[in-house]
Parts: C-alpha cells; sequence; structure tokens
C-alpha cells in the first residue's frame, strides 16, 4: 500500500493509542516480542486499506509513529509481525488485522469468517498451521477520535454509599419496548437520556443505573450460526470503546450526553466491566487484536503448556493482569471512563479472577492494590462480581474495604425463605442485617454487601414467583444451559396463568420479596423492569435473547387514568381496584424506596450486633418469635419455624444512629397459615403504629393500628408487616399522617 503522501515521524510513546492533537493524530502500541509493527488507514466511504506505515520507532517495548493532518474520523487497525510459534505462545500473523486495545471507537460490525484465525481452520495440526488470508474485510475499524465534550456543570452526585439504590439495567432492552421512546434513539444511549426514561428513574428513586457491558464486545460465532447475538454483552474487545450498536449517529458524544443527563437527574452511571477475558477466545478463537499484538503478554498461558490458555472466565481465556503493560492498559481503561465519560463507578464481572496470583485468589495481588491506591479510581464506587469459574474462585467476603460485592447468598436465601424451605429463618435473619459473617471485618460497613433478589443472570422478579424450572430452549443449547438451583416456585401452575387466586399469591410475594430487600441492611441493586412484572418466558439466561424475550415489556398506562406517582398525597382513586396490577406494584416499590430513604436505621454505616446503647440501654436489634419473646436456641435450631419479629434501632457502635428516635417493628410471616404475633414491648411512652403491609397491593394497612406492648395481633400468611415507634401523645397527629401513605 503506498504512503508517499503521508509523513511519519517518531512521534512519542506515550499515551497509548491513536492521540490527536489538533494538527495530527499520535499512535502508540505496546508489544514486547513483535518485530515490526504496521499501521492500516482505511477509507470511510469503502472500507478498502488505503495506506500502510511501518511504525518507526521502540521505546520501552511500545511502538510509536506521529501522522501530520491525521484527523478524527480516520479508520485505522495494526499489522504485527513477529514468530508465529503457538508452541511457546507466540501467534503473531501480519495477515490479521488487529483492533488497537486503546481504540476509543470502532466502526463496522465483525463479520465472522475462517480468514478471521490465525490457523488455518479444517487443518490437522489445528492452531499450529498458519494462514495466509487477510482479515481486514471482517474486522471493525479503530477510530481516531476527539474525546472533548461540553460537559457544562456536570458533577458527580457522588452519592454515599449507604444512601445509594442500584437499577441494574441493560441499555438496549430498558426502552426497545418503551412506548415513550421513539426511534431511532430506542435501545441506544440516547433512548436511555430520554426524557421518559429519566422521569421513570427519579421517580422510582433509584440513585445509580449499573449498565450491563457498554464496551466494544463482539457476538459469539456459536450463536450467529444459530440466528442469535451475545445480547447481554460479556464478550468484549474494545476496552475504551462504547459498544457502537448502542450509538445512534456512531458518535461517543452520545455516551457521554446520557451521563450529563442521568447526572442532572442526581443518578450516578455504574459499568459492568469485563476485564478477566477477551471475545478471543482459546487457542482456537479468532486474532482480532491482542493474540496478534502478543498473545505471550496479553494472556495467562498454560507454563507447562503456552499453547493453551489459563480459563477462570469459562470463556476461553484470562486476561494476564500480571504483566504491567496489561494492568496499565485495564487502569488506563478505567481512568478514561471516570474522567473522560465522567462515570462514577464499575462493577467487575468474574472479579476473583482479576485476583489470582499463580493459581489462587490474593486479596493484596497487584490489580487490587493497583486500584486501591490510585487517586482516581480509589474515590468511585467498585463493585466486585466475588466469583470466576476456576478452583477456589468463590471469594464472597474476600476482597479489601473499599470494594462492594454482588451478594448471592442474599438472593438465594430471600426465595427460600419466602418458597418456605426448612430451616432457612437462621440465614435469613443474617442476610437481613448485612451479611456480617461475610463482611464485618476490616472496618468494611454493612454497604459492602450488593443485596439483590433478582439480576440480569437468572430468573426476573415475576418469573422467580411463576416458573419451577429453567425454560431456556430458545438458547438452542436444550436447556442445558443457565443456573438450574433458581429457589423459585410457580404456586400451582407453570408460566401465566387465569387463576386470580394464583395471581394474587404470586403478587404478595413478589411484594415479600422486594420488601425485604430494602429492608435489609447493606445497599439494595433492583434488576430493570422488576418494578413493572417484567418476565422473560421463565428463560433464566437471557444472555442471547435480542428480542422480546430479553427487552424489558412496559405497561402502557396512557390510559390508565393517574400517571405512575410515589407522591404520598396520591388520591384513594389512584389506588382503586380497576388500576393495572403493575401501576399500583410500581408505587409500591417506589414507596419501599423512599420509606427506606425516610428511616437511616435501615441503612446503617455499622453492623448491629445485639448490643446496648449508651444513650438509653436500647439494644440496637432484637429478634422476636411469635409469643413475643426473644427466640432460643430450640426456636433457631427448629426447621418449621417461619414466623420472625425484628426491632431495629440506630446500631450502638455510631454515635451518628444512637441518638436516633427511630425504630421499626417488622413481622416477616413466610408461613402457609395466618398466625397471631404478641407485640413487643415499645420504650416507656411510646407505641406502635402500622404503616406498612404486604397484603395490600399499595402496600397501605386497612386499618392504621396503634399498638402498645402485649398486643396480640393476627398476621396473615406469606406476609410482612411494619410498625413505626411513635410518642405517645403523638397518637392522634400519627393517625392521620398515615392516611393513604408511609412514613
Amino acid at each position: 500500500m503506498s504512503s508517499a503522501h503521508l509523513h511519519v515521524t517518531a512521534g512519542r510513546p506515550y499515551p497509548l493509542g491513536a492521540s490527536w492533537d489538533g494538527e495530527g493524530t499520535n499512535f502508540a502500541l505496546f508489544s514486547a516480542n513483535a518485530t515490526r509493527v504496521e499501521l492500516c488507514l482505511f477509507s470511510p466511504e469503502t472500507g478498502r486499506e488505503t495506506d500502510r506505515i511501518r511504525l518507526p520507532e521502540k521505546t520501552h517495548d511500545i511502538w510509536h509513529g506521529y501522522l501530520a493532518g491525521v484527523r478524527p474520523g480516520t479508520l485505522y487497525g495494526y499489522r504485527v509481525y513477529g514468530p508465529y510459534d503457538p508452541a511457546v505462545g507466540h501467534r503473531f500473523n501480519a495477515n490479521k488485522l488487529l483492533i488497537d486495545p486503546y481504540a476509543k471507537a470502532l466502526s463496522g460490525r465483525l463479520t465472522w469468517s475462517d480468514a478471521l484465525m490465525g490457523y488455518r481452520v479444517g487443518s490437522r495440526r489445528a492452531d499450529l498451521s498458519f494462514d495466509r488470508r487477510d482479515s481486514a474485510f471482517a474486522v471493525p475499524k479503530s477510530v481516531v477520535v476527539d474525546p472533548s465534550f461540553s460537559w457544562g456543570d456536570d458533577l458527580p452526585p457522588e452519592t454515599p454509599w449507604n444512601e445509594s439504590v442500584v437499577y441494574e439495567v441493560h441499555v438496549k432492552g430498558a426502552t426497545m419496548h418503551r412506548p415513550d421512546v421513539r426511534a431511532p434513539n430506542n435501545g441506544r444511549f440516547l433512548g436511555l437520556a430520554s426524557d421518559a426514561m429519566l422521569d421513570h428513574l427519579v421517580k422510582l428513586g433509584v440513585t445509580a443505573v449499573e449498565l450491563l457491558p457498554v464496551q466494544a464486545f463482539i457476538d459469539d460465532r456459536f450463536l450467529v450460526d444459530r440466528g442469535l447475538v451475545n445480547y447481554w454483552g460479556y464478550n468484549s474487545i474494545g476496552f475504551f470503546a462504547p459498544e457502537p450498536r448502542y450509538l445512534t449517529a456512531g458518535d461517543i458524544s452520545e455516551f457521554q450526553y446520557m451521563v450529563r443527563r442521568l447526572h442532572s437527574a442526581g443518578i450516578e452511571v455504574l459499568l459492568d466491566v469485563v476485564y478477566n477475558h477477551t471475545a478471543e477466545g482459546n487457542h482456537l478463537g479468532p486474532t482480532l487484536s491482542f493474540r496478534g499484538i502478543d498473545n505471550v503478554s496479553y494472556y495467562r498461558l498454560v507454563p507447562d503448556s503456552p499453547r493453551h490458555y489459563h480459563d477462570f472466565s469459562g470463556c476461553g481465556n484470562t486476561l494476564n493482569v500480571h504483566h504491567p503493560r496489561v494492568l496499565q492498559m485495564v487502569l488506563d481503561s478505567l481512568r478514561y471512563w471516570v474522567e473522560v465519560m465522567h462515570v462514577d463507578g464499575f462493577r467487575f464481572d468474574l472479579a476473583s479472577a482479576l485476583c489470582r496470583g499463580a493459581r489462587d485468589f490474593d486479596p493484596d495481588g497487584a490489580f487490587l492494590t493497583a486500584i486501591r491506591q490510585d487517586p482516581v479510581l480509589s474515590r468511585v464506587k467498585l463493585i466486585a462480581e466475588p466469583w470466576d469459574v476456576g478452583i477456589g474462585g468463590y471469594r464472597l467476603g474476600g476482597f479489601p474495604p473499599g470494594f462492594s460485592e454482588w451478594n448471592d447468598r442474599f438472593r438465594d436465601t430471600m426465595r427460600r425463605f419466602w418458597r418456605g424451605d426448612a430451616g432457612i429463618t437462621p440465614e435469613f435473619a443474617t442476610r437481613l442485617l448485612g451479611s456480617a459473617d461475610y463482611f464485618d471485618r476490616s472496618s468494611r460497613r454493612p454497604w459492602a454487601t450488593l443485596n439483590y433478589v433478582s439480576a440480569h443472570d437468572g430468573f426476573t422478579l415475576a418469573d422467580t414467583v411463576a416458573y419451577s424450572t429453567k425454560h431456556n430452549t430458545a438458547n438452542g443449547e436444550d436447556n442445558r444451559d443457565g443456573h438450574s438451583a433458581n429457589f423459585s416456585a410457580n404456586y400451582g401452575v407453570e408460566g401465566p396463568t387465569d387463576d386470580a387466586a394464583i395471581n394474587e399469591l404470586r403478587l404478595r410475594q413478589r411484594r415479600n420479596l422486594i420488601a425485604s430487600l430494602f429492608f435489609s441492611q447493606g445497599t439494595p441493586m433492583m434488576l430493570a423492569g422488576d418494578e413493572v412484572g417484567n418476565g422473560q418466558r421463565g428463560n433464566n439466561n437471557a444472555y442471547c435473547q435480542d428480542n422480546e424475550i430479553g427487552w424489558i415489556d412496559w405497561p402502557d398506562h396512557s390510559d390508565d387514568g393517574p400517571s405512575f406517582t410515589n407522591d404520598p398525597t396520591a388520591t384513594a382513586a389512584a389506588d382503586s381496584e380497576e388500576e393495572d396490577d403493575e401501576l399500583v406494584f410500581q408505587r409500591f416499590v417506589s414507596r419501599l424506596v423512599d420509606f427506606r430513604r425516610r428511616h437511616p436505621i435501615l441503612r446503617q454505616n455499622r453492623f448491629l450486633h445485639s448490643n446496648p446503647r449508651e444513650s438509653d440501654g436500647m439494644r440496637d436489634i432484637c429478634w422476636f418469635s411469635s409469643l413475643g419473646r426473644e427466640p432460643g436456641p430450640e426456636d433457631w435450631a427448629n426447621p418449621d419455624w417461619r414466623s420472625v419479629g425484628v426491632v431495629l434501632r440506630g446500631a450502638a457502635e455510631s454515635a451518628a444512629y444512637e441518638h436516633s428516635d427511630d425504630a421499626l417493628f417488622i413481622i416477616f410471616n413466610a408461613a402457609t397459615v395466618a398466625l397471631p404475633f404478641i407485640v413487643p414491648q415499645p420504650r416507656e411512652g411510646y407505641l406502635w403504629r402500622e404503616v406498612m403491609t404486604t397484603v395490600s397491593p399499595d402496600g397501605t394497612p386497612e386499618v392504621v393500628l396503634i399498638l402498645t406492648g402485649g398486643a396480640e395481633i393476627m398476621t396473615a400468611e406469606r406476609s410482612i408487616r411494619v410498625f413505626v415507634e411513635i410518642p405517645r401523645d403523638r397518637n392522634a397527629v400519627a393517625a392521620r399522617e398515615t392516611n393513604g401513605a408511609w412514613q
């Protein structure tokens, strides 16, 4: 290819990637073992290669060069020369066009072809053979960008952890079926930034959206062959570039605009990031970027068989963050999303894979140590998925201070308790109080447990109470994929039914599960769509369902009378029997969020250990049986005990809460029969006022009860009742305050 019209100079080894300075672009690529690197430029009109320029300099294993006149919008890629010897780990093949690991944008979609493989597909020597076909026609092109953006007065919301409510959401799935988000923005970043979505999020009360992967990813070949795609996006190929399919016009500023809009509504943006592996798969996978740039450096290879990869991800390979340049790439990527794109934090997919030493999990390893000392990254929200698929990879509670962790034990316990499983009440109590058995160490706080009852991986909330088994046949894997232990129940019929009694029970169980989430210590996370009863037809692994299964089925309430609101003054008419069940459930969830905000003792910064408070001698947590007494060992050991009460007060270890007058008494009855419950004694001069029950569709008690200690009340089967402690002389005022709203 001719490059006579382009003048290349040495440029600089830093920063890595393509950096435009207003007059030209500096290109810098790390490869310790390459013998030559060529920069290839492409026509944006035809997609054909127009120029090939040899990078003239190598400094500290970084190849670099500067091209005057090369501007944003230029398409490029690399060809990297070196030994092709898979037996010792090297897989250089200059016939394969490679994506820049630091590319800030990608153009085009991957086209699957055998030409993407560095070896000859079908050869008896498999990946030890060598393929000479040019892959440029099939590979997305890297794009030179100008990342500057007019942020105006944008500031991060910086919501404290203990005040956070996280909303896990898929960018496309959130808006494809919303009637008030129109094409071409539905399913894209601009759709999530629409007035309709911001209005919904604000009224719901969430403080942060956690976006399923939005870094550039590709669709697995086996899925494409089935007519499916990698919908969730856990198949990254570009750690700096927003996924092109979520851009309306292809400009990365659309992502920045979305962030600014969410910030203006007080909502943080958290990214689910996949640094544990890449889309290049195992030794038989394609050569798209890292493999062809420097396979030995970028991946963790099996020492005794460097032809093969350590696979702690279950996806064929594991990124080698032990290498300083690879660790630098991950950190540079994270800082880029914070400093240039203004995101507020990250959820690390399969985080244990990033924290392994030679084999085992190492909490003091390079990755965690580097992040914790970084002046930028140590100040944003950090969430670990505390497991991988390798031996010893389950590490719940094993991450250091500063990290929150997805707590699947919370999910499973809540589902089992409300399903009525035997012997679950003791663990239910532990999870409700923030899982101190896992997290109360090294000065970690209750917010370190990120609690959830449903997430993208598994049943939605609605499906948890409608299906007893998974129904994943649409994935094309004969229903073998996805978890089999869902701890779900259908309550009489598998899937949708017209049986009114079953549907009412399912709705109540949804209220019980979501209420238990918001009444627990820790950080609550809800799955987008759970607030409107979204289901996936029993599919608990919809990773490849970019269709009605994976998209949120938003109810159209345009003709349903009063609009959705969490206004405590909402009229009784808005809660009429004729109103749509899902609209009422939305209001119920919103009121839960608001109730949690109004009662700081539900989101404390200290663990509760039933210690007496210096201010009044009251213990910060007390459990009660239905007889109104504290349970003894025989109660906790009783496998049939399914009804428990708890009184919550400010933590004895926290001066911020110890002097609070706030106190709650909550009854959790998972039994299948109504039970009488003796009300415990409040403080002297106080009474208990009922403010919420899951028996009611919107949570409002039919009759506001104001009780003294020792009173006996019937608690309906499978229900929650919530009482607040009020001064005796405020009896009449309190009764008026709770007319139609929670307090």
